[in-house]
């Protein structure tokens, strides 16, 4: 209750506050979510430190999934690598761990990420551009070359094919000698992201995720260290999603995966665990740790109180971020750095696992050595140098704060049921439903912009006349003919007999119900391609066209 002197102070500052001049910019996020001028306890409304805080490492994780945090473990730090062939891109990865990076992350190349291959076609002038060129088991086994793979964590970016290049990865442990059991890692094989965001589909929806959920029952029983599956918000808030957009649609996706599983019959106890998130680490420092926070909590309730998970572990939500790559901005290139650094701060500051940091110049180019490495030394700075990690989540409790956690699970829990009002996910998703919701939310962003409403330094406001260019890695064209020569060798040289019956295997298998993964590492190893896989697996379940259905 608050004192007569209490009551007088807040009656002076709501003058003063009323009397205060207002800037041209609104105080609103980076989602265009008014904020207060000031929160107290009044702004938490009935709030409960014990069951709505709690401890770190405690349900409902609120404040972080581990008891310590970052003064035990820092988070894993990964540099999203992948360029020209796999020889190029095993250079970085090997430049990178020297520098002292923690964990790779693969980048593939369009072709390979539409299950295409490099002599596709389709695929010309595209192979090793944006990414490495993946096609055969070879391709792997250079990319991987000379990486203990049972020491170092992987990461592969990669969604409509994800099953075939876990095959090919797993084919190629298993040539080198490394027990499975021991690889440590994450396959993005988050499909759903793809029709509301991304576009990087192939199949239809159902039987995509059919092969979404065969990785995670194979893993779950032979590569029991693996991340099944990283559930993805990042593209979707790069597609011009709001925060809380981001947020309830990966969740909605995540419970679409586990009640698929179940339907299996899986224990969710035996696969839930090894499901992991992927953010985006925008702008708005405090919107984005009011995300995660609510993440976590979201993810608890659903699994322990909605699917009946009994293992903590299961009620966990493990993610890795990555800063805004739809924020960084061509003009004034330098200037990303300060940008990237502010965004870590927000996903060190919410509790991520591991942090991808945006290199200054990869709105321009992929990223050079130069820039990647200040990229990497922008995470080691707030590691060890800012104070960031010395206790375990700083903000808790902040009225602000915690008022914005709360606001962002109020309005996630809206959209799962606007989503559960069109009869789930699948229908929601062949309506068109995410797409509209994206739409409209980057239509809305980009008038603030236009208006100035929003100000983006060295765009709509603090131009420069005249830019040094920085100098950007390019890939030359060469690339591309020696990697299509060395795929054209490879299948000249192969049992072309050997590789028609698999192939013809793998239709007979994708017709039934039963694991594709066993079927797709004996294809791999009988040197069958990316895209003849693909092309098999269409045979039989068709090609998605992207358009909404009624």
């Amino acid at each position: 209750m608050a004192t007569v002197t209490d009551t007088a102070a807040q009656e002076r500052y709501d003058k003063e506050i009323a009397a205060a001049p207002a800037r041209e910019q609104p105080p609103t996020t980076v989602s265009s979510v008014s904020i207060d001028p000031l929160y107290t306890p009044e702004s938490l409304n009935g709030f409960d430190p014990d069951a709505n805080l709690g401890y770190p490492g405690q349900y409902p994780y609120t404040r972080g999934v581990h008891a310590s945090m970052y003064r035990s473990r820092l988070w894993t730090m990964r540099q999203f690598a992948g360029f020209g062939t796999p020889s190029q891109t095993n250079e970085r990865f090997k430049f990178l761990l020297e520098k002292g990076q923690t964990g790779l992350s693969t980048a593939f190349d369009l072709p390979t990420l539409m299950g295409l291959d490099g002599d596709d076609p389709r695929s010309f002038g595209e192979v090793g551009r944006l990414g490495v060129a993946v096609s055969t088991l070879h391709d792997m086994r250079e990319l991987f070359a000379g990486i203990d793979l049972s020491q170092v964590s992987v990461s592969m970016t990669i969604n409509a094919p994800a099953i075939v290049i876990m095959a090919f990865f797993l084919a190629n442990a298993h040539d080198r000698g490394v027990d499975w059991k021991q690889l440590r890692g994450t396959l993005q094989n988050d499909i759903l992201k793809e029709f509301h965001a991304q576009n990087e589909f192939v199949f239809p929806p159902k039987p995509h995720v059919r092969l979404v959920a065969d990785v995670i029952e194979f893993c779950t029983h032979h590569v029991p260290q693996w991340n099944t599956v990283s559930i993805s918000g990042y593209h979707i808030r790069e597609a011009g999603s709001t925060a809380v957009q981001e947020l309830a649609f990966t969740l909605a996706d995540g419970f679409h995966y586990v009640e698929t599983c179940l339907e299996r019959g899986l224990d969710i106890d035996a696969f839930a665990p090894r499901l992991s998130f992927f953010f985006n680490a925008h702008n708005d420092i405090f919107e984005e740790i009011a995300k995660y926070r609510a993440a976590r909590v979201l993810w608890a309730e659903a699994m322990r109180h909605k699917y009946g998970a009994r293992r903590e572990n299961s009620w966990k939500l493990r993610f890795h971020a990555q800063t805004a790559g739809c924020s960084l901005q061509d003009k004034q290139p330098e200037v990303n750095l300060i940008r990237v650094a502010y965004q870590a701060l927000a996903a060190v500051l919410g509790g991520c696992q591991s942090l991808h940091t945006n290199s200054m110049d990869e709105t321009l180019a992929l990223p050079s050595e130069h820039a990647v490495t200040l990229a990497l030394r922008t995470q080691q700075v707030l590691a060890y140098e800012t104070g960031a990690t010395n206790t375990v989540d700083p903000l808790g409790g902040s009225y602000f704060v915690e008022t914005l956690t709360n606001q962002m699970e109020r309005e996630a829990r809206q959209y799962f049921e606007r989503i559960e009002a069109l009869r789930g996910m699948i229908a929601a998703l062949e309506a068109g439903f995410f797409r509209r919701e994206i739409a409209d939310a980057a239509f809305t962003y980009q008038r603030e912009v236009d208006a100035k409403r929003k100000l983006i330094v060295g765009v709509n406001a603090f131009q420069e006349a005249e830019e040094k260019p920085l100098e950007t890695l390019t890939i030359d064209e060469t690339v591309e003919k020696e990697q299509v020569a060395r795929l054209r060798q490879i299948k000249s040289r192969r049992d072309g007999e050997r590789v028609r019956k698999m192939l013809d295997k793998i239709r007979r298998v994708a017709a039934t119900k039963e694991n594709l993964m066993p079927t797709l590492v004996e294809a791999a190893r009988d040197r069958c391609t990316v895209g003849e896989i693909v092309n098999a697996l269409a045979d039989v379940f068709g090609r998605y066209d992207g358009a909404a259905r009624w």
